[in-house]
């Protein structure tokens, strides 16, 4: 069975009649590693298909749809058609739908056109993709006999036509199949099937929504960067990095109502909540409700809001801290309660937390304000947090994405042991999807993760689909270097040992901002600080609010906790000893602080 983007019972309500029984078909009389796209905007302009159809040893090819009956069709032309429009029964002049087709195939040849690594090099195609292409209508209400006795062939060649009889049910997916690659105008004969490289490429430049930003663009200097943007559309990345077809699949079938999404560290769960974001707010109505994006890490809402404010979209989808959101909740609303304004930090949350939760439930704070709610690292929220957060969606959308992944839950929440989504209003039965695969981080480091967390990553699966298991990662195969891995007998030591570390990283090539030191307490942090300082390396420690800043090209002081959904190419973790005995429980939690930390790493971890 063909793979289909998005998945096919998620757009079917925007599926003509004769669209839902191609992509039936196509579904069905397709073998697996035919890959189908529905309706997906392609290129540099943006043109719409309604169905592209790729084939590692095939090729590509776009076809057009439509539900034409015979007797609506009254005249046609290579150029147009005139056809009785359904909803006034007044002929109308429309272009012939294989001159759509036609367009939508130059379109994606010119775009790939551009890729040096998608033509060939030499011979008698020098220049031209690797791969065949074509174009080709389907008729879903026209018979064979229909189309030929109406002469409809000198508007649209035969063979670049399927009719509605060449895709019943039983046809055989033979003769389904030689339909579609007959339609093919050029043929480069014996040809290399399309790499898995290959194959990121053309979706990299087809689909510039699934394309992976680059860490190193964020580090570049003002002028080196103004070059890079006014050479973007001659000179391509030698590596594309795009969401696997899982993650592509997923972001663009993600419908209506709740959705709770499982993944492991390094799955792709925020790239896909900043699809997400994006997808609703570009199709909004005027006027809507805002979008709202949740985390409870400080520096993680910091990154997700710089990344939606480079989309233009700041207005449109707010990102917010939660303790920060539920702040301005009560300001905005006159209900912060003035008694709690000297209390301890942790106390004082939790009383606003309180106190936003009663003005809700008692309606001096209104419910349903937003648009859509989308949460990420869910598993940081305690179930009262999420029972609030559901009634401030709007019910006219009841739109709610809610990213989870239990082994890095970090922080211990009363009560949050063995609650149900069910119980806090998540209603997302049939609508929960599993991310096993880690992209983020090497074979290696996974490795290493994985003996440091030990136990705590046994896998369990949850009792039912409204349960939340607890998943381990599988790798996804990238290798690199081994870590670093080094015990040295007191913290100084070991802070001037990753001062030195970096130091020689910097020299190979990484950014000062592609770095970061990661540490279990504030004065891990100064002494590391102090070592850095000493070799005049540019950094910034992350002690509170507003210390982080993702575009500063220095490298990044913090802790473990507040690392929490960020990554790095390079990431040193400055280890240290237990200053008391410990239960079973809170070594659980340090296995978990432990593995998190070092998931951060793409490329290098440093355990010192």
């Amino acid at each position: 069975m063909a793979t289909q983007i998005p998945a096919r019972g998620t757009c079917l309500h925007r599926m003509t009649t004769g669209e839902k029984r191609l992509s039936e078909r196509l579904e069905q009389k397709l073998e697996d590693d035919y890959l189908l796209w529905y309706d997906v905007p392609i290129g540099p302009k943006h043109t719409h298909p309604d169905f592209v159809v790729l084939h590692p040893h095939r090729g590509a090819l776009i076809l057009e749809t439509k539900d034409w009956h015979p007797h609506t069709i009254r005249y046609a032309s290579r150029d147009s058609f005139e056809i009785l429009d359904t909803s006034t029964g007044q002929p109308k002049t429309v272009n012939n739908p294989l001159t759509q087709a036609r367009h939508c195939a130059i379109q994606v040849i010119n775009a790939l056109g551009q890729d040096p690594q998608l033509q060939h090099i030499d011979g008698p195609h020098k220049g031209k993709p690797i791969f065949p292409w074509g174009y080709g209508v389907v008729l879903t209400r026209i018979t064979r006999a229909q189309f030929d006795a109406a002469g409809l062939d000198g508007a649209i060649p035969s063979r670049l036509a399927i009719c509605q009889d060449e895709m019943f049910e039983n046809v055989e997916p033979e003769a389904f199949q030689e339909r579609l690659w007959n339609m093919f105008p050029h043929q480069f004969g014996r040809h290399s099937a399309i790499t898995l490289p290959q194959l990121d490429r053309i979706r990299w430049i087809l689909f510039p929504e699934v394309r992976v930003p680059e860490q190193h663009n964020l580090f570049a200097d003002d002028n080196a960067q103004a070059a890079a943007e006014n050479a973007a559309e001659e000179r391509l990345p030698d590596i594309m990095r795009v969401m696997d077809l899982q993650q592509e699949q997923l972001a663009r079938s993600l419908g209506d109502g709740h959705r709770v999404i499982h993944g492991v560290a390094g799955s792709g769960k925020t790239m896909i909540l900043g699809y997400r974001a994006e997808h609703l707010a570009q199709t909004q109505g005027p006027g809507s409700k805002p979008i709202l994006v949740l985390c409870y890490n400080e520096p993680l809402a910091v990154k997700l809001a710089a990344h939606i404010e480079h989309k233009g979209l700041s207005e449109r989808v707010h990102v917010r801290h939660f303790h920060k959101w539920v702040y301005a909740q009560l300001k905005a609303y006159h209900q912060l309660p003035a008694y709690a304004a000297n209390w301890e930090v942790g106390a004082k949350m939790d009383e606003y937390v309180r106190c936003l939760i009663e003005s809700v439930d008692k309606g001096h704070i209104p419910a349903g304000q937003y648009h859509a709610i989308l949460i990420d690292e869910g598993h940081d929220f305690a179930p009262e947090w999420l029972k609030l957060i559901t009634q401030m969606i709007c019910p006219n959308t009841n739109s709610l994405l809610l990213l989870y992944d239990d082994a890095q839950s970090i922080y211990r929440r009363s009560g949050k042991m063995g609650f149900s989504l069910k119980s806090v209003g998540i209603q997302a039965m049939g609508r929960t999807t599993i991310l096993k695969i880690n992209y983020r981080n090497t074979r290696q480091i996974l490795q290493l993760a994985n003996q440091v967390a030990g136990s705590m990553l046994q896998a369990e699966d949850a009792k039912d689909e409204d349960g939340i298991p607890l998943l381990a990662p599988m790798g996804c195969g990238r290798e690199g270097p081994e870590p670093i891995v080094i015990n040295l007998p007191t913290l100084p030591e070991r802070a001037a040992k990753i001062a030195e570390l970096l130091a020689e990283q910097h020299a190979q090539g990484h950014a000062w901002g592609e770095m970061a030191v990661l540490c279990r307490d504030w004065d891990g942090m100064d002494i590391c600080s102090r070592a850095l300082a000493r070799k005049g390396m540019p950094h910034k420690v992350r002690k509170g609010s507003g210390d982080f800043k993702p575009q500063d090209n220095t490298i990044k002081v913090m802790t473990m906790h507040a690392s929490k959904g960020l990554e790095w190419p390079v990431v040193a973790v400055l280890t240290s000893e237990p200053k008391e005995k410990m239960n079973q429980e809170d070594l659980e939690m340090e296995s978990k602080l432990a593995y998190v930390a070092a998931t951060r790493s793409i490329n290098l971890l440093m355990s010192i």
